[in-house]
């Protein structure tokens, strides 16, 4: 089979998939649309190439080059996120499949099972690898969870020196999936301390705000900086490693062979692409956007009467929260998708409903920033939820609403 063309059946699915994400306003937070030369490194012949081991320590021959590939992926890397006078001190690893694979690296890396890690709660934020029960991270470690404020839904410092206090964590874990606030760091630095505990910061959801220097850099108060490169980062699925240089040797171990085969150079590529498409102007200003179409989001919706998650946003995200009485963000996400608006159901602080179901929806701007709609169409597309949540079941709106989305979508073609 010479193109994937011949495979009908296979292409019809991928043509759809195409055309879908092109007619659809996406306000998945996790989500956006990598560039041209990313995808083009994902489709190369690298794929082809087995490479077990790290950078010139590999267990197959012919890797000469694919050596050269990841040592570039590594140096951009650590020079996108570390200061120049620091560089020596810091260590990448490039090789994860995803943003989860890091975080377990980490794990097994300065824990061992059953050992005591403190994270977010899913429910005030945190993600399924910060210790979940449903995740192998709650399984074989001791996990404990602090939350948010129940007034103002920002972290709870008080709570988080209290509970690592009592625990006494090896590792404290920061950053989350669905926190809509600036994280300081430098607090979570300072309570490790205390307890003599390891810090990791997960920053997959803010890694791109980070590298164009519109978030705090984790980098002067971690021991383990995680992350995954699509999202703000605006690479491929994948993830990456920063650490200091005394944990590399571990770190490594833990990742290859201790959770992965062979790593996907063709993806490592594509990474390479997008540290370097994320240190140019071009990028600090997307980003930039990104930040006030979330601030437009937020600003009309509150106008609109919805309650949001800490009351607001300081990143590319912010939540709905409907309350026990309001509608599930189960349904209210089926409404919205039925019309071409794409969003995710969030579980929100305090929820008595499933995560399944939850009681919130998470909304997010890198997406519908990349194909370059500003502040204006958010104002736009904040009303149409608005009008759309307010009226679930009224399908003339919703009729209204699929055409209007139609033509703003055609509008800002995805590149």
């Amino acid at each position: 089979m010479n193109s994937i063309t011949q495979d009908k059946e296979l292409y019809g699915f991928i043509k759809k998939e195409e055309k879908r994400q092109s007619e659809v306003i996406n306000l998945v937070a996790s989500e956006n649309y990598a560039s041209k030369a990313v995808r083009e490194a994902q489709k190369s012949v690298l794929t082809n190439k087995y490479a077990e081991g790290y950078p010139r320590k590999r267990y197959y021959g012919g890797t000469k080059y694919i050596d050269d590939i990841e040592q570039l992926a590594i140096d951009r890397c650590l020079k996108l996120f570390v200061p120049t006078n620091q560089i020596k001190n810091w260590h990448a690893n490039v090789q994860p499949y995803s943003g989860t694979n890091p975080n377990l690296a980490v794990y097994f890396a300065v824990l061992k099972p059953l050992e005591t890690a403190l994270a977010m709660d899913l429910a005030a934020g945190g993600h399924l690898s910060h210790g979940s029960s449903l995740s192998i991270s709650g399984k074989i470690f001791n996990f404990a969870h602090y939350g948010v404020s129940r007034q103002s839904q920002l972290i709870d410092f008080g709570e988080v020196r209290a509970l690592a206090k009592k625990h006494r964590p090896k590792l404290i874990v920061a950053g989350a999936s669905a926190y809509s606030r600036i994280i300081d760091f430098k607090k979570f630095r300072e309570i490790a301390d205390e307890t003599g505990s390891f810090l990791l910061v997960d920053m997959a959801h803010i890694a791109g705000l980070v590298a164009a220097g519109l978030h705090p850099s984790p980098i002067p108060f971690a021991d383990f900086v995680t992350s995954s490169t699509q999202k703000t980062l605006r690479g491929p699925r994948g993830g990456f490693i920063l650490c200091k240089k005394e944990f590399a040797p571990s770190l490594d171990k833990a990742l290859f062979p201790g959770l992965q085969g062979g790593p996907l150079e063709h993806i490592i590529a594509a990474k390479a692409v997008c540290f370097k498409e994320a240190a140019t102007s071009e990028f600090k200003n997307y980003c930039k956007e990104v930040l006030k179409n979330a601030k437009v989001l937020a600003e009309v919706l509150k106008k609109e009467g919805f309650r949001l998650t800490s009351d607001g946003t300081d990143n590319h995200l912010l939540n709905i929260d409907f309350g026990a009485s309001g509608p599930s963000g189960k349904e209210v996400e089926e409404v919205l998708e039925e019309v071409g608006i794409i969003v995710n159901r969030e579980v929100v602080p305090g929820d008595i409903r499933s995560p399944f179901m939850a009681s919130g929806i998470r909304v997010g701007t890198p997406a519908v920033t990349t194909r370059g709609m500003k502040e204006k169409e958010m104002e736009t597309i904040a009303y149409w939820l608005s009008r759309l949540i307010k009226n679930l079941n009224n399908k003339k709106i919703s009729e209204e609403i699929s055409k209007r989305v139609r033509i703003l979508t055609k509008k800002f073609p995805v590149a």
